[in-house]
């Protein structure tokens, strides 16, 4: 009896025959800088073009034409798309045939928002706000503003989650428990650090907050890692009293550097404050 894995892999397979057929078939090799003959048998350029521009070898490509399990790594990936000139969005769906993930990110953490996601943000019925990877804060509503911090009172430089949480206490009020909240966020950056850190600004960020606060520092250099989203969030406001928050993020659509961070209330009072605040905007 065929294993579930192969059953899956079978169809994969054939779509990645397909769209790698097809995409040699659009390429003209004049495109690619080779003599263009007039009489050709097949449209665009041959499998062993294909494997010379992308520096592998003929058989092996072959194989990945084809269909067949082999292991495929990001490097051989990446060139196959230069020599096919592939969109951002056909590079994802070839890492997603041949890997069954989409591709490292390439680009530098962005440092606006479009206006869609702003209108995304601000129309937010609960406090949320934008940010990049690097935890620059580029957006946020008024809920986000009235209940944690007003964001257009610092200067842009300063408007960056980690060091607002380890370098300055101005926010609206003070975390319940604020070495577990500490914890948890620092075991998200290290995430995003991992993928992102060879952006020298994100680089510098990490060396100012080892620098400047020991309770980074420690958690920092700490095994605890983690992936998901950043759970419960507890602190006491100045104006509304003890106030309870569960922070999920998403990445939008097209924009893999970009993190859109809702905070939900997670407790009757909570939902209270936030209700009223909603109506004193309407």
């Amino acid at each position: 009896m065929t294993d579930t894995r192969e059953q899956i892999a079978q169809p994969l397979g054939r779509q990645r025959a397909d769209f790698l057929r097809n995409c040699r078939a659009r390429i003209k090799p004049s495109d690619v800088g080779l003599p263009d003959p007039k009489r050709r048998r097949t449209e665009g350029v041959r499998r062993g073009d294909v494997a010379a521009l992308s520096g592998i070898s003929v058989a092996w490509y072959t194989w990945l034409e084809q269909g067949r399990e082999i292991r495929v790594s990001d490097d051989v990936l990446e060139r196959i798309c230069q020599t096919f000139r592939l969109t951002e969005d056909e590079r994802v769906y070839l890492f997603s045939l041949v890997q069954q993930r989409a591709p490292r990110v390439q680009a530098e953490p962005e440092c606006a928002v479009p206006e869609s996601i702003e209108r995304l943000v601000t129309g937010m019925a609960v406090p949320c706000i934008a940010m990049n990877v690097r935890w620059d804060i580029l957006s946020w509503n008024e809920l986000s503003r009235r209940l944690y911090r007003d964001y257009a009172q610092l200067p842009p430089p300063r408007r960056n989650l980690a060091e607002m949480m380890f370098l300055h206490t101005d926010r609206q009020g003070d975390l319940v428990d604020p070495e577990n909240t500490a914890q948890r966020l620092i075991a998200k950056l290290k995430v995003d650090y991992s993928t992102y850190g060879r952006d020298p600004r994100f680089e510098a960020m990490i060396q100012r907050l080892e620098r400047s606060s020991p309770l980074f520092r420690t958690m920092w250099r700490s095994p605890d890692f983690n992936v998901g989203s950043y759970g419960v969030h507890r602190f006491q406001h100045r104006v509304y009293g003890e106030l309870t928050f569960e922070h999920t993020s998403c990445l939008p659509d097209g924009h893999p550097t970009l993190r859109v961070v809702m905070c939900m209330p997670a407790d009757a009072r909570s939902r209270e404050v936030v209700a009223q605040l909603c109506r004193e905007a309407s």
